[in-house]
């Protein structure tokens, strides 16, 4: 079938795929919590005619299409974030309500809609494109909001699939993203000497001896260097908690919570670096503590790993990235735009750590990502779903 005609055959699937979608964000799966909807999605990849499916000790739902020496991944995580302020929502959350060709509930384009036209892309790429050459397999993946990638690094490290290439479907607005910004979140501590608060100079006042660092936390995010693709880096004190014997005693540690997004060039090295500049200039004694995410999966089972996402990018001219453009062009008619995400993705580890090249495409765009107007056009998932159909044929060519 000449690669145009895909979308046509989406089109044909429109009502399975959106009848998809509208169940699966009728399941609440918060991070740790996604049981009920790695099943759901489970039986629709059989019912598609997947040729394997099944469920890691983690908990990630994996499909299978194809048995090529050339392994594609193509990825969703599943899980979402919560409500927030429910009062902000104008529609029930988790009713998947349809309108003026529009699906909104929680997850419908962070990241549910990129699941739908994946499974039903892998169905199209099955029947009318062939896997002759390559090995697809379609991933949704749990915790991603509480730690992006540890699924992927979990799948990784445990031999379940070494993929060759990646296809992120992270809500792109049916462009072609080519990387983000990296993130670390870590902690600062001072100590001090707690003393009554009616008498504070026998004391040491520990949060006292954290506002120079954070005036200089504030100073540095100033200063800090800019990419021309992927932007400036940043840095901000998210929360600020204390220790104290009472309210009426001067506290004896304080501890702030650093959120760092890392442009180009920037790793957990130069961090730490710029962090032991800001205590000598301002000749305070502080301490980095570095987080490890360790909650237990759905499954039970505990995965640690370092909260450190590091920075990735692909060239434009990166083989992956035209390939990507060349299956757009090719189904849709059209030219995408390319870009980057503003917020970080599993490609933090299949990228960023493994080194193994990515790229992004989904429907949805990220503006409405954990926000109560969370939404996805159908047009969107049919024309996600063509293109996906042809992606791993038109990679592996």
């Amino acid at each position: 079938m000449r690669p145009k005609h895909l979308l046509k055959a989406a089109w044909q699937h429109e009502q399975e795929i959106v009848a998809f979608l509208r169940d699966i964000v009728m399941i609440p799966s918060y991070s740790g919590n996604e049981e009920k909807v790695v099943k759901r999605i489970a039986l629709e990849m059989e019912k598609v005619g997947f040729d394997e499916v099944k469920i890691d000790p983690l908990g990630n739902v994996i499909g299978r299409i194809g048995s090529g020496p050339r392994v594609i991944a193509m990825d969703a995580h599943i899980d979402t974030v919560e409500l927030g302020n429910e009062r902000l929502w104008k529609v029930d959350p988790f009713g998947a309500v349809l309108k003026d060709g529009i699906i909104y509930g929680r997850g419908a384009s962070d990241q549910k809609a990129g699941m739908a036209s994946l499974v039903y892309g892998a169905k199209i790429m099955k029947e009318l494109v062939g896997t002759d050459g390559f090995t697809l397999y379609v991933t949704g993946t749990v915790m991603e909001e509480d730690c992006d990638g540890l699924c992927w690094k979990y799948i990784i490290d445990n031999n379940e699939i070494r993929p060759d290439y990646v296809v992120i479907s992270e809500p792109t607005n049916l462009n072609v993203y080519r990387g983000h910004r990296g993130r670390l979140e870590l902690q600062i501590r001072t100590e001090g000497r707690s003393c009554h608060a009616s008498a504070p100079e026998r004391g040491v006042n520990a949060i006292y001896k954290m506002v120079p660092v954070i005036q200089g936390i504030s100073l540095l995010n100033d200063r800090l260097k800019s990419d021309d693709f992927l932007g400036k880096g940043s840095i901000a004190v998210t929360q600020v908690f204390f220790k104290s014997p009472s309210q009426n005693a001067v506290p004896d540690e304080c501890t702030i919570q650093i959120d760092r997004r890392l442009t180009a060039g920037e790793t957990k090295e130069t961090v730490r670096q710029e962090l032991e500049d800001i205590f000598t200039s301002s000749k305070t004694k502080a301490e980095i503590v570095s987080l490890v995410y360790e909650e237990p999966a759905y499954t039970g089972v505990v995965f640690p790993m370092e909260k450190y996402f590091p920075t990735w990018v692909l060239d434009e001219d990166h083989p992956l990235v035209r390939k990507a453009v060349e299956s757009y062009r090719e189904v849709l008619e059209s030219e995408p735009d390319l870009g980057k995400w503003g917020f970080s993705t599993n490609g933090t580890v299949t990228a960023g750590l493994y080194g193994i090249p990515t790229v992004g495409f989904g429907p949805g765009n990220e503006i409405h990502a954990h926000s109560p107007d969370d939404q996805v056009s159908v047009e969107h998932l049919v024309k996600a779903a063509a293109v996906y159909a042809l992606m791993p044929a038109k990679i592996t060519e």
